[in-house]
């Protein structure tokens, strides 16, 4: 490729640049053709208009929505087996790592070895699963299985699967990566190109298909001033979320440049970049520079493998002097943050980005308690405010009140790449326990590093200990609390919310907190800093000002203060730079890699091409998609008198649509594993069965806290049209196909936002749902809609239900030509009794 004007790769954002490499280097033609190329290098004229193609180096499933993904594959392999193709052809050609992270089910706290124990029930309760993950790695090429209790998947990419230049075949080119979980973004912190897909595009990509993108607007983000030494890397990580949400970056990539960016470690970068999906971001990139090559000399490249990546970086224009201004590019947009004005705060009591200053946070919580019932309201009557509840927990009397603490959690992926945070929260626990504190036994506590490392550091700097003797012991490595894999609360300790309607509380170190995902009654869940979860729990109330209130009382009834406890930023950077060194990163990953041999040596998979279906197991069956699967290309069929199987508001979230938490014991899923004789301690969570499309299919849409119209209370129940009864979401689906009657969704604003879930779209599918009509999409959602062939149709602009006077109870028929575009109108004709109305949908 030549081109007269050689500066026009200088003007290119740096995240450009990597999407410019692996198009000249895998252009054929066909898949990438030389008019991308020319897109990609005129990206200033081009942006938000060409559709490009990019092949990922890599791609990283977890498995949560990794076992789908391979159950999908093995399904596939059966399928063309049956047609008599070799079923062999069916491998990644794109190099895969699964990590077995969130199989991770508190079930034990604050016992002795308690990560010991919980990994015994997890080896017992996912057996099935573990067992279809190695003959995965067996019977797959290209896939590599990291087992549990290892690390959580970002903290495996950033620790052991980060290459920041690959080197394959005899070609040096940018690592970059897709991953199943939408804070794959993480990984940006490196340097690293990547974002979350859905497992439909996960598996495409993983055959060798290109991912398709429009070419991205850029916002280039300069990051000016110094960070106040109170705040810890959540804070920045809260307040450049806040500016960012409000600058409308949603699609967009997010490209760091400026003086302030220096002063943020590689850890502080990865958690930042973590929260992109907070801000609706496709990517925040910060590029290669100088604190990036300081970390990974620390971690386990060798010698020879940095030279070539630091050579290579500055020879392809990839790597970044932020002290050098003349070689900023040129940005879509440029957005300016001011380090010194972000403050220490928490987030909640329901939404990540409604962010609330920890000074603020009793008056904040008073004023949810007076506010209507919304994202910042629970409308609790004033005589009730005061109420106070008392219980016996283990012979002893305690009392709970609204605000009360019962679930404090620090937990991974967040936070713990991160070891600042991490040895601030273990240094206050030491602090705290020197001076007397303790933190009540009826609070669920839990430490779910996101990896070893985690664990090795927080030993040698001598602060582990403390924390275990605040609650917090280590339960294991994953996911846990934050996607509902919490242990249950004590009865009475239910029991006393639930008679008071008191409205308690969990804090957490994660990224997710949606009401009742926690926990059925735990109604506010903020998010905060490790030290500040520490802090909470201590004190057993949010209802406090830290300033002029003592979280405690030591022996001698002395008040202890939170600046008593709260270490100095110097404590902290000093055993930071004795405890977290290159050889914490060696000694970890050889110990690692041992430990997963051991773990794979014990365990018996099938030796066979083509995976043996139990059919009397409940995690993994074969699923019913290519049951038909033909050699002629499907033609798209218009949709006749439709039922609206559900009428939905706004912000109907993936985790309403396909929840990944407990399985409720009167739920439909519940009932299929009991007819399996399964106990309901037995049943695990929906997102350790996604493996199994009979309990996903009856999960979707029973989320607890699902807004549906035709019902006017939350609740997985709907409204069979036709009896008028009100029946679970899935008996009415299975009712509406027994009859042939095809079903649509009428929904608001923002359908399927949040954590990209392929059964989101596959369980609607399964459910007969042929279309969804909302006034508007997620777009990742959108496209596992049409993936599974589900037709996302858009109000037109000023229109919805409620102006065109919809109630959900017509029938509803679609005409879809053989042939259409995107953004193509369609006609909607809407019956009701006998009159018939015509409306005009995009």
């Amino acid at each position: 490729f030549k081109y007269k004007d050689t500066n026009v790769r200088k003007r290119l954002p740096l995240s450009i640049r990597v999407l410019l490499e692996s198009a000249i280097r895998k252009c054929d033609g066909f898949y990438v053709k030389q008019e991308d190329v020319d897109n990609i290098l005129n990206w200033e004229e081009r942006q938000n208009e060409a559709e490009i193609p990019f092949f990922p180096a890599r791609v990283l499933l977890q498995d949560f929505t990794g076992i789908p993904a391979m159950v999908d594959l093995a399904a596939m392999r059966d399928a063309v087996a049956k047609n008599g193709i070799d079923p062999n052809l069916i491998n990644p050609k794109c190099p895969t790592d699964l990590i077995v992270d969130h199989s991770l089910q508190i079930d034990f706290s604050k016992w002795q070895d308690t990560a010991v124990r919980n990994q015994e029930m997890e080896l017992i309760r996912n057996k099935e699963r573990l067992q279809f993950f190695k003959w995965c790695s067996k019977a797959f090429k290209n896939v590599t299985v990291v087992p549990p209790d290892i690390g959580s998947v970002h903290q495996v990419n950033l620790e052991y699967l980060s290459q920041v230049v690959q080197e394959i075949g005899g070609f040096v080119y940018p690592d970059t990566v897709v991953g199943t979980d939408s804070h794959t973004t993480m990984i940006n912190g490196l340097g690293i190109l990547g974002w979350g897909v859905g497992g439909i595009e996960s598996e495409a990509v993983m055959l060798g298909q290109p991912v398709s993108l429009t070419l991205p607007h850029v916002v280039g983000c300069r990051l000016v001033g110094s960070i106040s030494t109170l705040a810890t890397s959540i804070d920045i990580v809260l307040g450049i979320t806040k500016h960012l949400r409000q600058a409308s970056v949603g699609g967009k990539f997010v490209e760091f440049f400026g003086p302030g960016v220096s002063q943020l470690s590689a850890a502080d970068r990865t958690t930042i970049a973590n929260m992109c999906p907070e801000y609706n971001a496709t990517v925040s990139f910060f590029p290669v520079d100088d604190t990036t090559l300081k970390h990974f000399k620390q971690t386990n490249f060798t010698e020879e493998k940095f030279e070539v990546m630091e050579r290579y970086l500055k020879a392809v224009k990839l790597f970044r002097s932020s002290d050098d201004q003349t070689e900023d590019p040129q940005y879509s947009e440029v957005i300016e943050i001011n380090l010194a004005s972000i403050v220490p705060c928490v987030s909640g009591p329901k939404r990540p980005q409604d962010r609330v200053p920890v000074p603020c946070m009793k008056e904040d919580f008073l004023n949810c308690l007076n506010e209507k019932v919304g994202f910042k309201g629970f409308h609790i009557p004033k005589e009730k405010q005061c109420i106070t509840v008392p219980f016996l927990h283990e012979g002893t009397e305690y009392f709970l009140s609204h605000g009360s603490v019962v679930i404090a959690a620090v937990i991974s992926c967040t936070n713990n790449c991160n070891p600042s945070v991490m040895l601030t929260a273990g240094l206050l626990a030491k602090k705290a326990v020197e001076a007397g504190l303790t933190v009540k036994p009826y609070i669920r506590t839990s430490l779910a590093p996101g990896s070893g490392m985690v664990t090795h550091y927080l030993n040698a700097s001598g602060v582990l200990p403390y924390l275990s003797q605040l609650g917090f012991e280590v339960i294991g490595y994953g996911c846990a609390t934050c996607v509902g894999n919490t242990a249950p609360l004590p009865e009475s300790v239910v029991d006393a919310i639930k008679q008071g309607d008191l409205v308690a509380c969990g804090v957490l170190s994660g990224n997710r907190h949606f009401e009742g995902r926690l926990c059925d009654c735990v109604r506010a869940n903020y998010l905060a800093s490790p030290p500040l979860v520490v802090a909470y729990a201590i004190t057993g109330t949010v209802g406090i000002d830290f300033e002029k209130e003592p979280i405690g009382f030591n022996p001698e009834g002395k008040e202890v203060y939170l600046k008593d406890v709260w270490p100095s930023k110097e404590e902290v950077q000093d055993v930071e730079e004795h405890t977290v060194v290159a050889s914490v990163f060696r000694e970890l990953r050889s110990r690692m890699q041992v430990k997963v041999l051991n773990c794979f040596h014990n365990l018996d998979a099938p030796d066979a091409l083509l995976f043996p279906w139990d059919p009397k197991s409940t995690y993994i069956r074969c699923p019913p998609f290519f049951s038909k699967l033909s050699k002629e290309m499907p033609t798209p069929v218009s949709i006749d008198n439709a039922h609206a199987l559900l009428f939905l508001g706004d912000k109907v979230t993936t985790d309403h649509i396909s929840p990944a938490g407990s399985i409720a014991r009167v739920s439909a899923a519940a009932r299929y594993l009991q007819s399996k004789r399964l106990t309901p301690r037995e049943f695990n969570s929906y997102g350790a069965r996604r493996g199994n499309d009979a309990v996903m299919t009856r999960g979707t849409f029973a989320s607890i806290k699902l807004q549906n119209r035709f019902i006017g209370k939350t609740g997985p129940k709907t409204l069979h049209i036709p009896s008028g009864q009100t029946l679970d979401v899935f008996e009415a689906a299975e009712r509406y196909q027994r009859d042939g009657v095809p079903l649509i969704i009428l929904a608001g604003k923002e359908y399927g936002s949040g954590n990209s879930r392929d059964w989101a779209a596959k369980g609607p599918y399964l459910l007969g749902v042929r279309a969804v009509i909302a006034e508007s999409f997620e777009k990742m959602h959108k496209n596992h809609l049409v993936g599974m062939g589900i037709a996302p149709l858009q109000f037109l602009p000023g229109q919805n239900a409620d102006s065109l006077e919809l109630c959900g109870k017509e029938r509803f028929s679609i005409s879809i030509p053989e042939e259409f575009t995107p953004q193509q109108e369609l006609t909607v004709m809407v019956r009701c009794f006998l009159m018939f109305n015509s409306c005009a949908f995009l």
